[in-house]
């Protein structure tokens, strides 16, 4: 127990020793460390300057989704029922459209296209592989991210303020037009398939109506109640023995027994084809308007305006650190150089001691 405790103090004794003897190192050599120190901050400043790094301005929004992207399901639908309010913000389906839309080629190639940048961010068409620095440089500086209540923040970085704030802006806009044109692909395809069937129905019953004109002329109107009038006329007609008045009845019996059952066919189908023409249009109707009508997908609770300092980089951050690593790796240099120098001169001590007891 005794050793221990002797072991333990003898290495706090070598601790406290080897702190001593490194304040005195740093003491001794302050002038250099001093200098060095001052020649790193010298350095970290001139490196973290414009010259070297491009200083970055950000700009932010903040976008919530829509809760319906239907404005037929929404606002004039009768069969179609939901709880979704067009004014309500969307819920974590919508949000995670909203991201994925955001993050598509389809909003990339617009932005691209829109601020031209590629000669933007100097890039050289004709050098290797200029679309996958495009790309990097475009993932490095625009980012899309959840925010913890739903909503979707647009984080714009770029060495001009104005244009980092307005590319923000119109990247909201880009998604609003980007959601409105591949819907609209879908909405027109299903307008035109509802659209054929709504005017062929449309053309049939023209048709059945002409039909019906044409047997209108002929006399028959109404094929069950004609029969029944004319049978009780035709019995009282008999009754008389009014020979003339019977023959004119019965051409019009012979005439409604020649068409009365095509009268009655056309006008069952017209019952079915108005009531299918009904639920037709009302679907026509739908179909039109969300291929015809555009509502916003988004609502803008905050919009980018310009940086007036710049966010990248922070040179007083580059400064810190890199005086703060040069002291430690002095201090290791200085450290290893002491314990050498410690090492050489006590071999010295006792080769000296050797040379006096000789």
């Amino acid at each position: 127990m005794a050793l221990y405790y002797n072991r333990i103090m003898d290495e706090q004794t070598s601790n406290t020793y080897s702190s001593k003897q490194l304040c005195k190192l740093l003491i001794d050599y302050r002038k250099p460390v001093i200098i060095i120190l001052a020649i790193a901050a010298l350095a970290a400043v001139l490196f973290s300057s414009p010259i070297f790094i491009t200083p970055l301005y950000k700009s932010t929004a903040v976008l919530y989704p829509t809760s319906s992207n239907s404005i037929s399901k929404v606002l004039i639908s009768t069969t179609f029922s939901t709880d979704k309010d067009i004014m309500n913000f969307g819920e974590d389906e919508q949000t995670e459209q909203m991201l994925q839309v955001l993050n598509s080629n389809k909003v990339r190639d617009k932005v691209i296209e829109r601020f031209n940048l590629m000669e933007h961010y100097d890039i050289d068409v004709n050098q290797k592989f200029p679309y996958t620095k495009l790309n990097k440089l475009y993932d490095s500086r625009i980012k899309f991210r959840r925010t913890e209540y739903n909503a979707v923040k647009i984080t714009v970085m770029d060495s001009d303020a104005k244009l980092a704030a307005q590319m923000a802006n119109d990247i909201a806009e880009i998604f609003d037009s980007t959601m409105n044109q591949m819907q609209k692909e879908v909405a027109m395809k299903a307008f035109r398939i509802v659209e054929d069937e709504y005017f062929s129905l449309c053309k049939e019953m023209q048709m059945l109506e002409d039909s019906l004109n044409t047997l209108r002329k002929l006399g028959v109107f109404d094929y069950e109640s004609q029969v029944e009038m004319l049978s009780q006329q035709l019995a009282i007609e008999l009754g008389k023995g009014n020979a003339t008045g019977i023959n004119a009845i019965q051409k019009e019996l012979d005439i409604l027994a020649d068409y009365g059952g095509a009268s009655y066919a056309i006008n069952e189908r017209l019952d079915n084809d108005r009531l299918q023409l009904s639920l037709v249009k009302s679907k026509y109707e739908e179909a039109k308007v969300d291929a015809t009508e555009f509502i916003p997908h988004k609502f803008v609770v905050t919009s980018a305006f310009t940086a007036e300092r710049k966010s990248t980089p922070v040179r007083w951050v580059i400064v810190t650190v890199t005086v703060c690593s040069t002291f430690i790796l002095l201090m290791l240099i200085i450290a290893v150089l002491g314990h050498y120098s410690n090492f050489f001169h006590g071999k010295t001590e006792k080769e000296s001691v050797k040379k006096d007891e000789a």
